[in-house]
């Protein structure tokens, strides 16, 4: 979800450029800076972004200027206070017995007589158009660099997938052969107890079938290929997926949680550890997907 978007339009006398940035983040994050002459408009700007983005730290940056050979200040010139000056003088000239007149550059140098100040802010109804343009256009190059990047999280998010199903594979095959190396550790223990006393097979086997039904798995690895089967679909869909994906993380941590709870073998405790590590990476990528 990170990305780098910047466009600038021009229109009549005014020029308006729009620099939009996104970083990781779970939800949606707007940030608008706006000038003060825009800053009723930053609604409309909330609601456009919206319309493009679902997820991420967006900050967004606008600025006004004047468009070529504009100005988006202009000078006032206080003609009254400017022949006040020119009076005043010449009544305190003739009071002291001065001669001389005053001239246009000693008005001009009066203070208030000639100020800058900035233009009149122009109409909302002018200035959108303007600014929806350019924040449309910084927005598409955004969302072109997120697809970019997108592309690749999703290559490496396939990847743990494929490794993902390695683990579930190694759980599946190593799981029947549990009940059996359960069974003759058991006979084993009750041999040592026992020494040479006629051992209940019947007891065994009874003790064994309880023991294969607290720990059996199979509806959780069915439950898992199911989910990592609609991971890689979802992924190739091409659209937002980074809340859907958020889901069926959690489900795959719930299964292979379940399994690492019932296994009562070093292999399957093993692939199960490392599924869950695959998983949390999973996960972190996923963060980075809208």
């Amino acid at each position: 979800m990170t990305g780098f978007g910047r466009a600038e339009v021009s229109a009549g006398p005014i020029a308006i450029s729009v620099e939009a940035r996104s970083l990781n983040h779970r939800h949606l994050d707007v940030t608008v800076r706006l000038p003060r002459a825009l800053a009723g408009l930053e609604m409309d700007a909330r609601r456009l972004i919206q319309s493009r983005l679902q997820r991420g730290r967006v900050e967004i940056t606008v600025q006004l200027a004047p468009a070529a050979g504009g100005s988006l200040q202009q000078l006032r010139v206080d003609q009254r206070l400017a022949a006040e000056y020119v009076a005043r003088a010449r009544a305190l000239g003739a009071a002291v017995g001065v001669d001389g007149d005053v001239t246009l550059a000693w008005v001009l140098e009066r203070p208030g007589v000639v100020t800058l100040e900035d233009a009149d802010a122009p109409a909302p109804d002018t200035v959108w158009p303007v600014l929806s343009d350019a924040l449309a256009k910084a927005l598409d190059e955004l969302v072109a660099r997120r697809a970019t990047e997108g592309e690749a999280l999703g290559v490496e998010l396939h990847a743990l997938t494929a490794d993902l199903r390695a683990q579930v594979d190694l759980v599946e095959a190593r799981a029947p052969a549990a009940a059996a190396r359960r069974a003759e550790r058991l006979r084993e223990r009750i041999r040592a107890l026992l020494g040479d006393a006629t051992i209940d097979e019947g007891r065994i086997l009874s003790e064994v079938a309880v023991w294969a039904e607290k720990t059996d798995v199979r509806e959780e690895l069915t439950r898992l290929r199911a989910h990592l089967a609609e991971f890689a679909h979802v992924l190739d869909t091409g659209e937002v997926v980074g809340r859907p994906l958020d889901f069926l993380i959690q489900e795959l941590g719930r299964e292979v949680n379940t399994i690492a709870s019932k296994g009562d073998d070093l292999e399957v405790s093993q692939a199960a550890l490392a599924a869950k590590g695959l998983i949390e990476k999973m996960r972190e990528q996923v963060q980075n997907l809208e």
